[in-house]
């Protein structure tokens, strides 16, 4: 147990529900991609021409989300050093909360993506803010154990997506699959009460209103100063490698976990409700064993990074990565073990992001700590958005297609190899002011 005082953990339990959340909206789309996609576009579920559809949609929309999310992340990483961690904390999650709630509501996708973005926005900035204030309120011995428990919020906020899902989807309203992701979408309002609740109860960071009093606000030209420059750019390349890596392979687990369950239903010879059945339930064991291997992948981040340092640590992680990906996607498996492969992709893809919760804030002066962190870690999202776009042109074509297309995917982290050598190790630094 980490030892802190009440308040601290009330300020960890605050930026840890709004991430968890963060990501719960964030996903959302994805679960309930199958049955959306075809019906705002007028095709029969489960279809030859809805699978391609859906496909396509969802590298197109979760490109489109990658987006809007690096420009709420540098957007709002700005605000939160201006205006505070707590109440850019409470805006970012009310924004993505209003935003993932109207979606269902949307009469035509088009209509759809633009709700999409509107949430991409507070669902971007909405880490900064959390990270920053995790790191400035928890004593400096123990920043490496908070940052990772911050970043168990992700798993957890995508099996609470499964879940969500699940229910509706293939339990109270198993037989309307038309109307059942417009229920889905509505739980993304669960978020903005929580936003009140922070508000109630944490107030900003001692740190950085010292600072704040003392120095004028950062702006992003700081960044890219004498002195910030290469901190910047390292910690941003580490971060387009993963988050290439984990939006290629987590975008489309929904998608080929039911182009995987429909062909096998197909070949057993199954009716249209047991094989809708058997999508949902392939959808959610690949999703479980993907964010059961993520959610111990994170807190393994915390005895690599403190025994070995942060340089070992990714070099271990991309390292996995790119064995996990080509193993899982690569190589020939019965569809079935494909949903249990997910677990090292958990592992290693969403493993390694339990790190930067800690390691990016690690590197910023309290002044630039949400400009840079959001800047860093949102910015390669720009990048990251053209992976789901091509990956999912490329699986329109069929699930085979799909398989092929990220199995390439591996050679993203093993490009981030020859980087590891060059970033910043903060392992033993205390924050700078």
């Amino acid at each position: 147990m980490i030892s802190l005082t009440r308040y601290q953990w009330t300020v960890l339990l605050a930026a840890w529900l709004g991430w968890g959340f963060d990501v719960f909206d964030a996903f959302l789309f994805n679960y309930v991609a199958p049955n959306c996609v075809p019906t705002l576009l007028g095709l029969e579920i489960g279809s030859p021409a809805a699978k391609q559809a859906t496909l396509y949609w969802t590298g197109l929309l979760t490109s489109l989300l990658l987006l809007g999310w690096a420009a709420g992340g540098v957007l709002f990483g700005m605000v939160a050093d201006r205006i505070g961690r707590t109440r850019t904390l409470m805006l970012t999650m009310l924004l993505y909360a209003l935003g993932t709630a109207a979606c269902a509501a949307a009469p035509t996708i088009g209509v759809l993506a633009f709700f999409r973005i509107v949430a991409s926005l507070g669902i971007g900035g909405e880490w900064a803010a959390g990270a920053s204030m995790v790191a400035e309120v928890v004593p400096e011995e123990k920043r490496v154990e908070a940052g990772a428990l911050l970043y168990t919020a992700a798993p957890l906020g995508l099996f609470l997506a499964t879940f969500v899902n699940h229910q509706v989807a293939a339990v109270w309203l198993a037989g309307s699959p038309e109307h059942s992701w417009r229920i889905v979408f509505l739980f993304g309002l669960v978020p903005a009460a929580v936003a009140f609740v922070v508000r109630m109860f944490v107030k900003e960071p001692e740190r950085w209103k010292a600072v704040r009093e003392k120095l004028p606000p950062a702006g992003m030209r700081d960044l890219f100063g004498p002195d910030m420059r290469g901190i910047t750019i390292r910690g941003t390349l580490m971060a387009v490698v993963a988050l290439i890596a984990w939006w290629s392979c987590n975008a489309f687990i929904p998608a080929i976990a039911s182009g995987l369950a429909q062909g096998s239903a197909q070949a057993s010879g199954l009716d249209r409700a047991a094989t809708l059945a058997l999508v949902e339930s392939w959808k959610t064991h690949a999703t479980i064993w993907f964010n059961l291997g993520g959610l111990i992948g994170t807190l393994l981040t915390v005895p690599v990074a403190k025994h070995l340092g942060r340089k070992p640590m990714f070099g271990i992680y991309f390292a996995m990565s790119a064995a996990a990906i080509y193993a899982a996607f690569g190589m020939d498996w019965p569809p079935e073990v494909r949903l249990y492969l997910y677990f090292f992709i958990g592992l290693s893809v969403f493993g390694v992001f339990g790190s930067f919760t800690f390691y990016l804030p690690e590197l910023f002066p309290t002044r630039l700590r949400g400009t840079g962190s959001g800047f860093c870690y949102n910015i390669g999202r720009v990048v990251a958005s053209a992976g789901p776009f091509v990956v999912g042109a490329i699986a329109a074509r069929g699930v085979d297609h799909a398989l092929q297309a990220i199995s390439y995917v591996a050679l993203v982290p093993l490009a981030g190899l020859l980087l590891v050598p060059f970033i910043t190790e903060t392992r033993g630094r205390a924050l700078a002011d």
